[in-house]
């Protein structure tokens, strides 16, 4: 430890359980760390969305291990860094340039929807595949405005089949408005959410320029390499 005091960055995801959807069960589940295992998390579901992000998700056959990336708002326009967690780099760059490389590697896209549950519970919905699908048509023509006052509940699962594949995805649907009083837990929410993720975009910032300025001069922090 030396003299110089250090800026101390908290940086903790108050998200309390990233949720993904199990076609065969008709349920959600999320990993319980303490425990070390899967939890099984039946419908009904009822929850507020937040915000909506883009990220990569999935497995290395190659690596024996998981595959992720940063979380983007703007998939067009904003870079993502897919990653193993054996810190392997599989790609750099926008979505549609990485696509490939990506699937190739066993990433796949998912949508990471950040809500509060009726329950009062911060979590994260991931979806992939079908269930974007899915998603994207509940919300088109207009109905993404209501996600701003309505809650969402999905109390059942839709059954599909291609080929010989059979699959479901969550029935959504909206539910009644916030009342005055949940309007402002659920800002309570948003608020540390929203801490947490403006950290988060600007340590990426602050690593993407530190990247940019090795790049161009060759040395980091005046010290030549």
């Amino acid at each position: 430890m030396g003299f110089l005091k250090r800026e101390v960055q908290t940086s903790v995801n108050p998200t309390s359980k990233f949720l993904e959807w199990k076609s065969n069960n008709k349920s959600f589940s999320f990993f319980d760390k303490d425990n070390k295992q899967n939890v099984e998390v039946k419908l009904p579901l009822t929850f507020m969305v937040l915000e909506e992000y883009h990220k990569i998700s999935g497995f290395s056959d190659s690596d024996q291990t998981g595959i992720y990336s940063n979380e983007v708002l703007q998939i067009g326009t904003e870079e993502m860094e897919v990653k193993t967690f054996k810190g392997r780099i599989i790609a750099k760059g926008l979505y549609k340039d990485i696509k490939g490389a990506v699937n190739a590697a066993g990433g796949s896209y998912h949508k990471s929807i950040y809500a509060v549950t009726n329950e009062w519970e911060l979590i994260n919905i991931s979806f992939k595949g079908a269930c974007v699908s899915e998603w994207s048509k509940f919300v088109e023509k207009g109905a993404w405005k209501r996600l701003a006052d309505e809650w969402v509940s999905i109390e059942s699962a839709n059954d599909h089949k291609k080929g010989m594949v059979k699959y479901s995805t969550p029935n959504f649907a909206f539910n009644i408005s916030l009342s005055d009083a949940e309007y402002k837990t659920v800002e309570e929410k948003a608020t540390l959410l929203q801490e947490y993720m403006n950290k988060y975009f600007k340590k990426v910032e602050e690593i993407e320029v530190v990247a940019e300025d090795v790049v161009a001069t060759g040395s980091i922090n005046g010290l030549d390499f």
